[in-house]
């Protein structure tokens, strides 16, 4: 799984690779502000033939747990030092004055943890806000502000990553013209996350021409075979279903994920082929936590090419998700 990580991240920095894709990505990603974004999270299920890609997350929670406690980390070589320490090493030291954003930011499933990161930010001495994109105002010099702080950054949870939302079109301004650092940033997820991408790496070619042979067949047979709807057609999309899982290609989680062994004829005919794409289905493993079963994945935390954290995720029903008792993050041993 490392492996892969590292080997993405050098993907995303492949002069070839980026020219492929230039006249796919958009335009709020062209722009390179020549940094790595925080946490990446790269998703697995774990098979008898190695883990398999489920999604890379542009901007991976889950750190923070219950009882107002970091998760535990695995002592292992690659994850020297504390938790709290690699994570505040992300952050760049000019980066004084940040807001922490996400939409409507009080009300999300992760605000706990949006604030514990402004604590340890605080405790560096910086100046740190957790805030909603209406609480950022355009100064008259162009820069953004909360209150009358000037922002140096913004760590954005928010999942608009392309910053296409009718109340982000100020975060957007003043990122292109280099008014404010953003972190995540709409070029990571372009060049990494956005589902597009796994499709691009089983069209052929592509990768071929970016990577060495060796590099090239690593990736897709870690990452699922994954096409858009529209290049396969709903009709043979409906004769297979039962084979594959069905993705609204911009979003992330499990938000609009259909397993199609559980998807009617009707539901499928009312996706929009052009932008969902259908990921060879394989199913997460089985733990068995306290005499119930739960499913099981591994998400990898990453800053460029260092490792952050490891997490698991337990849970149970068709999609990930942490309703039922019991379910949640989990630390892991590693030997």
């Amino acid at each position: 799984m490392w492996r892969f990580a590292r080997l993405m991240h050098r993907l995303k920095r492949n002069v070839s690779y980026v020219g492929k894709l230039a006249g796919k990505i958009a335009v709020s990603a062209q722009f390179d502000p020549g940094m790595p974004s925080v946490l990446m999270g790269y998703d697995f299920h774990l098979t008898a033939d190695g883990p398999r890609l489920i999604e890379i997350n542009n901007n991976a929670g889950g750190l923070f747990v219950e009882k107002d406690q970091w998760l535990p980390q695995p002592a292992i070589k690659e994850l020297p030092g504390t938790l709290q320490a690699r994570l505040m090493s992300m952050f760049n030291a000019n980066w004084q004055c940040m807001a922490i954003m996400d939409e409507d930011v009080k009300g999300q499933y992760m605000y706990p943890e949006m604030v514990a990161y402004t604590e340890l930010l605080r405790g560096q001495g910086r100046e740190v806000q957790v805030v909603s994109p209406r609480d950022i105002r355009t100064g008259d010099d162009g820069a953004l502000y909360v209150g009358d702080a000037r922002l140096d950054a913004i760590y954005n949870r928010h999942t608009d990553f392309y910053l296409e939302s009718s109340n982000l079109p100020h975060i957007r301004q003043a990122y292109l013209s280099g008014q404010v650092a953003l972190t995540p940033n709409p070029r990571s997820y372009a060049l990494l996350g956005d589902k597009g991408r796994m499709v691009d790496w089983w069209r052929p070619g592509l990768l071929d021409e970016c990577l060495p042979a060796a590099d090239a067949g690593f990736v897709r047979s870690v990452v699922p075979e994954t096409h858009m709807l529209s290049e396969i057609g709903v009709e043979s999309a409906w004769m297979e279903r039962k084979s594959w899982v069905f993705k609204p290609a911009a979003r992330h989680g499990g938000k609009g994920v259909l397993l199609g062994k559980a998807m009617s004829r009707k539901r499928l005919m009312q996706m929009d082929a052009a932008a969902t794409v259908m990921q060879r289905h394989v199913p997460p493993s089985v733990v068995n936590v306290d005499g119930v079963d739960f499913k099981f994945d591994v998400r990898l935390f990453t800053h460029g090419e260092t490792l952050i954290a490891i997490a698991g995720r337990i849970w149970q029903g068709m999609v990930t998700n942490f309703r039922m008792p019991g379910s949640g993050w989990t630390s892991l041993d590693i030997a």
